[in-house]
């Protein structure tokens, strides 16, 4: 095969329509007019979804990936490999793509062995620490990358090191207009006879239009019969968190600047062939951006490509893209100069004309049909740097393979049980009862919960949210005069108890071990040091086994860190000998326990006697806690062999018979 000119079947990767996206349109605008160019070449699309939910995609979309399931970036890979595609077209935005600074794709990408074409929607000059790491291994696993604007590669070569020598610079492609009488369309939209101001796109509060609406009492005052048409639906992001909030004050804004019959909202999302008749339409097209750091705007790509006098405010890519009198300047957040500029080309039809006639001689070389081109020269560039590796004799998994790989975390009930206050104590079903308000146990056992899952596919945002939520509770839990934390807490915030149980006392020294010895967050690790170091020696002075097992589980992860503290290595000596003596005290051959009934958290006790070991290396009690976890196991399973552990209704004490009922998942977790 001659790879310089043939290939045969590509994908992209991106959002596609119908969400109602710009990267998704600009996808499918790229592919139909790559299909329309090159007939012969099979392309697919691998979309990302924002949710669960499968949009009803038209039949290109070949795979679905679900932004915030790593699994499902991993399987994409192998499709495309298993597929034989010989090169991906990825448009990368760091708000698509799951995991921190969306580096779930990051997973995807290092499995492909296939070169990728990264065109990226954003170039950040001032990138994060997590934005910036994306950033450096994107580069490394890119084969090429395209960019829209020579001020992006320069961003490219100065911020992130890339081999200028691996960067296109490819405009972001519009549609085809003819260059008309923008009176020819007035009609349509009932403004004939009038001057039309354009804006449109999604709508968000850094779009900056409350400034053109600001400066439009200036304008009708030369000419009343200007009106300023603001087009789009309110932004996806934006409105889950804050509804029409931003709208509603535009809205306002026209009410109280009495301008309600020069201001028109559309409040939608326009395909293309309709946006081509409001942009037809337009006199003077207005981008009032309010900062800087937008490396590429489609809005003002297709208005100036259109053929419109544009007036922006100076962000990257209307800075590049309007020099040389092919547009206009105007500072941010400043409505009388947006004002100036906008009289001046209403009362000059020469030089608004003219300018343009310039930005529709430019925007031929930006047509969808032209960027095609462009596109497939990248990818035979990438093709011939990095040849497609055929996959031969990869390895499938057998089902008995499959069968032991652990299902992916689900935290929908954890997260429903949680508010801002901590996780409440129990439900009614999936309800949250709010009745039974919350206590220490739960939300240490969930602060637990969540380090551990630090290091695992789980979502890394929706972990760290909570375990500030979990860590929180337990610092109010702790009383600092007292050195013991309260446990049960009504609903209303109003603490039930003056000081909580031995028990929870422990499972919060657990937990805090936990987050000392394992966290990867240093302000989590902080806080619980301090938290511990005032809570621990009141261990010493319990009577409960069990708060002295928890808190051997926390002291030994907290020595995972801290394995010199002295105070904390006799404190581990005197709890690891309670149990001990304990087990001496009371087990005999048909009772091999610490005490003389099983009650809830049984194994915890073992547990706490076999962990030690690790640090201690005493084999008497490694020996203790092996002997009594035996013995449970024989306890809590039945005579078909079910794991049936100790009911909660009556308990098992020694010489009586166990409680069948009433049995809690704890034990299952305790034994494991």
């Amino acid at each position: 095969m001659n790879r310089k000119d043939n290939i045969q079947k590509m994908a992209f990767l991106s959002s596609y329509i119908p969400r109602k996206c710009g990267i998704a349109s600009f996808t499918a605008n790229l592919r139909k007019s790559y299909v329309s160019q090159f007939p012969h070449i099979e392309s697919i699309v691998v979309s990302v979804n924002n949710n669960e939910v499968t949009e009803n995609y038209p039949e290109e979309v070949r795979f679905e990936i679900v932004e915030q399931d790593i699994e499902s970036y991993k399987s994409a890979a192998d499709f495309l490999n298993f597929n034989q595609v010989e090169v991906l077209s990825l448009q990368h935005e760091f708000g698509i793509f799951g995991g921190t600074a969306g580096s779930h794709i990051l997973e995807m990408l290092s499995e492909l062995k296939i070169p990728i074409v990264t065109t990226l929607h954003t170039v950040l000059n001032n990138p994060a620490n997590d934005q910036l790491n994306v950033m450096r291994r994107l580069s490394e696993l890119s084969t090429r990358f395209v960019v829209m604007t020579v001020t992006g590669k320069k961003f490219l070569k100065e911020i992130y090191n890339v081999d200028e020598n691996k960067i296109d610079v490819i405009p972001h492609g519009i549609p085809e207009m003819s260059f008309i009488d923008p009176n020819f369309y007035k009609d349509e939209f009932g403004v004939e006879g009038k001057y039309v101001l354009l804006t449109f796109g999604l709508l968000s509060p850094n779009k900056g239009i409350e400034n053109v609406i600001r400066s439009l009492p200036l304008i009708i005052k030369q000419f009343p019969n200007v009106v300023y048409i603001i087009l789009g639906a309110t932004h996806p992001n934006q409105k889950r968190t804050d509804g029409e909030v931003y709208r509603r004050s535009l809205e306002k804004l026209v009410n109280d600047l009495n301008l309600s019959e020069n201001v028109i909202f559309y409040n939608r999302y326009v395909e293309t062939e309709e946006l081509k008749e409001f942009l037809g339409a337009a006199d003077i097209y207005i981008t009032p951006y309010l900062n800087k750091t937008q490396i590429t705007s489609g809005t003002l790509a297709y208005a100036f490509g259109s053929g419109k006098a544009v007036i922006s405010t100076p962000y990257w890519h209307a800075e590049e893209l309007l020099a040389c009198g092919r547009g206009m300047l105007v500072p941010f957040n400043n409505p009388d100069a947006i004002a100036e500029k906008v009289l001046f080309l209403l009362n000059n039809e020469t030089e608004r004309h003219l300018m343009r006639k310039k930005a529709y001689i430019i925007g031929r070389e930006m047509i969808w049909p032209k960027v095609a081109h462009l596109y497939n020269q990248s990818f035979l560039k990438a093709i011939l740097s990095k040849p497609v590796s055929i996959i031969n004799n990869y390895k499938i998994k057998s089902l008995y393979e499959q069968s032991r790989i652990l299902p992916l975390i689900n935290l929908d009930h954890i997260i429903r049980l949680t508010d801002t206050t901590g996780i409440l104590q129990h439900a009614k079903y999936s309800i949250p009862n709010f009745a039974e308000g919350y206590c220490l146990d739960d939300n240490a056992r969930a602060l637990m919960l969540m380090v551990l899952l630090e290091n695992t596919n789980t979502d890394p945002d929706i972990v760290k949210t909570l375990i500030y939520r979990y860590a929180s509770f337990i610092n109010y839990a702790f009383e600092f005069t007292t050195c013991r934390f309260r446990n049960f807490m009504r609903y209303d915030r109003i603490w039930a108890e003056n000081k909580g149980s031995e028990d929870s006392h422990g499972r919060a020294l657990w937990a805090l071990g936990t987050c000392i010895g394992q966290s990867a967050n240093p302000e989590i690790q902080n806080w619980a040091t301090e938290i511990f170091s005032n809570a621990v020696a009141e261990a010493e002075k319990f009577a409960s086994p069990r708060a002295w097992a928890f808190s051997l589980l926390g002291i030994l992860e907290y020595c995972k860190r801290w394995d010199a503290d002295r105070a904390v290595n006799q404190l581990k000596d005197v709890l690891e000998n309670k149990l001990l003596n304990l087990y001496k005290e009371i087990a005999n051959n048909k009772w091999q326990w610490f005490e003389r009934y099983l009650t809830y958290c049984n194994a915890q006790l073992s547990h706490a006697l076999i962990a030690s070991f690790q640090i201690s290396g005493n084999e008497e009690k490694l020996n203790a806690g092996l002997n009594t976890l035996k013995w449970l196991c024989r306890v809590q399973h039945s005579s078909n062999n079910n794991f049936n552990p100790i009911g909660n209704n009556g308990f098992y004490f020694d010489g009586g018979k166990k409680a069948l009922y009433d049995q809690q998942p704890v034990e299952a977790f305790a034994t494991i």
